[in-house]
């Protein structure tokens, strides 16, 4: 059983020089959501972000990203709105 696929490495990004990817896999998987918000899932630079994150990211990071963000409560993702307690002053 032979199958054919191209396998593409992540390239450098000078924000994230050091051998320590975890950042840049948290950054790509921000940047991801932030540009579908802006421009789509059709955008090309849309697609890149996610190939980025899916390559450097382990899955169980991105399930607990993904279930935080249908909740509502992911730390980076700014444009999915303010969580009440945490983001803004409750009124007494």
């Amino acid at each position: 059983m032979s199958s054919s696929f191209d396998l593409q490495t992540v390239q450098f990004d000078a924000r994230f020089p050091n051998t320590n990817q975890s950042k840049n896999c948290g950054q790509n998987y921000s940047d991801y959501y932030k540009c579908v918000a802006a421009r789509g899932e059709d955008f090309p630079l849309c697609s890149r972000f996610y190939r980025n994150f899916r390559s450097l990211c382990p899955d169980d990071w991105i399930e607990r990203w993904d279930l935080a963000r249908e909740e509502n409560r992911s730390p980076f993702v700014a444009t999915q709105g303010a969580v009440k307690g945490h983001y803004e002053q409750e009124e007494l």
